[in-house]
């Protein structure tokens, strides 16, 4: 009986081979989207936190302008107070480095005390190459790079061209630091300031507190102080990547949503096809039967037949989602135009458990595509069918749950966001969706009978 099944199974898709390629062709689409998708997020919000904590070091606390700068006379005010052990001024910008071969590198220029580095935020420190001035750290027109700027504009030169509004500036490349993330270059504070134009200004200000200052008291203090700049922020080391992780949550979350609506026109495309070959093998499955085969046996059969045609389309998906991750990466980067990891260009990070997360998934989708199929397979009158009088009549509850999906879809389209995303509103559409095409079988029957 085994040999038979195995045979009967062959026999459709060497006979029909489109309507299994089908099925496969859009569970792999569905899987593909979805976990690349996830891969070119979760590598971006990677990157973005390693460059962060490589940038920033270790500060207690960080002192930062909301939105464009400050001025550095509060740098004077902040490192005076008793609270405070060291603070380190930073102006930050962002420049177009001009390579060799004409390329346009987006940069990241910090400018900073050197005399306080090497406490504060060790990664930063400049370290002059062999043969290069000592001071070199203090000098003006004078860059250190990390290995990703190197990279991009080349390891031998010793050169670098800044595009800094309609102008070009020529700086020499004096050494490296050690800080990864994407391309970076560090300058001394004041050298920096005269290069873009932007004296007496900082972005940030790093904070290292005196041993056993209270940090809520010291941060209400500040704000209550006269003359606080409304646009200055106080923030922990790890709020700029939560905050930007928040930010481009609701992003994140509808591309992956939208890939998942790849993944249930897969389920759709697998229960299409299987119900097509249920109907087209109707007498066989009857003869089947009469010979012996149970209706639950009948049940296995299709639903393993819908779980092979997913774990195909699966583990083709897998593959064909990693292809796609590493092609975004590298054409449009870790946000995919969305502006949110800007100057971040992040390495593919792959994963075992998103991985069977994501096939898993797909099985699910032909497993659910393929269910009522199997059930109509296993419902079947083996006498009435084998003499030509049709199939099993169609359930009579069919409609009832087409409706309730529908009233469940239009009920949750008004239900309110949880934590900020919208999951009601996306069950409505995926109820509505549902719901419809439930109730297409009923409503044309309607309209014939009529």
């Amino acid at each position: 009986m085994r040999a038979l099944l195995r045979t009967f199974s062959w026999q459709e898709l060497r006979h029909h081979p489109w309507r299994s390629a089908a099925a496969v062709l859009a569970v792999m689409l569905g899987v593909a989207l979805a976990f690349s998708v996830h891969l070119i997020n979760a590598s971006a919000l990677d990157e973005f936190s390693s460059a962060v904590r490589s940038v920033n070091g270790q500060p207690d606390l960080e002192l930062r302008a909301a939105q464009g700068s400050f001025d550095e006379s509060l740098f004077g005010r902040v490192g005076q107070m008793p609270q405070v052990q060291l603070a380190s001024p930073v102006l930050e910008t962002q420049a177009l480095a001009l390579a060799g071969d004409a390329r346009r590198v987006p940069l990241r220029v910090l400018g900073v005390d050197a005399l306080v580095l090497p406490t504060i935020a060790p990664a930063l420190m400049p370290r002059p190459a062999d043969g290069a001035d000592r001071f070199a750290l203090l000098a003006p027109d004078t860059v250190f790079l990390n290995a990703a700027a190197r990279n991009a504009i080349g390891e031998s030169a010793t050169r670098l061209t800044l595009r800094i509004g309609t102008r070009t500036r020529e700086l020499r490349i004096a050494g490296e630091v050690a800080a990864g993330g994407a391309a970076l270059a560090v300058m001394d504070i004041g050298a920096a300031q005269d290069l873009f134009g932007r004296a007496g200004q900082l972005t940030r200000i790093d904070l290292r507190l005196a041993p056993g200052a209270d940090r809520a008291a010291f941060m209400r203090a500040l704000r209550e102080s006269p003359g606080w700049p409304a646009n200055l922020q106080i923030a922990e080391p790890g709020d700029a990547a939560e905050r930007v992780s928040n930010l481009s949550r609701a992003y994140r979350v509808n591309l992956t949503v939208l890939a998942l609506v790849a993944l249930f026109t897969g389920a759709f495309l697998v229960f299409s096809v299987l119900a097509l070959s249920v109907a087209k093998r109707a007498q066989q499955f009857a003869l089947l039967g009469v010979l012996g085969l149970t209706p639950r046996e009948r049940l296995r059969l299709v639903l393993a037949e819908s779980l092979a045609l997913g774990l195909i389309g699966s583990i083709a998906g897998l593959a064909l989602g990693t292809a796609l991750a590493a092609f975004g990466l590298r054409v449009l980067g870790g946000d995919l135009g969305g502006g949110y990891f800007e100057g971040v260009a992040p390495t593919l990070r792959w994963r075992w458990g998103p991985a069977l997360l994501y096939g898993g998934l797909g099985l699910l989708a032909a497993a659910v595509g393929g269910w009522w199929p199997a059930r109509a397979a296993q419902a079947l009158p083996e006498a009435q069918t084998l003499k030509g009088l049709g199939a099993a009549q169609a359930q009579g509850g069919a409609h009832k749950l087409a409706l309730l999906l529908v009233a469940a879809g239009i009920a949750l389209a008004t239900a309110p966001a949880v934590f900020g995303i919208p999951i009601a509103a996306y069950l409505s559409v995926g109820f509505l969706l549902v719901g419809g095409i439930a109730a297409l079988p009923w409503l044309i029957a309607l309209l014939y009978d009529r």
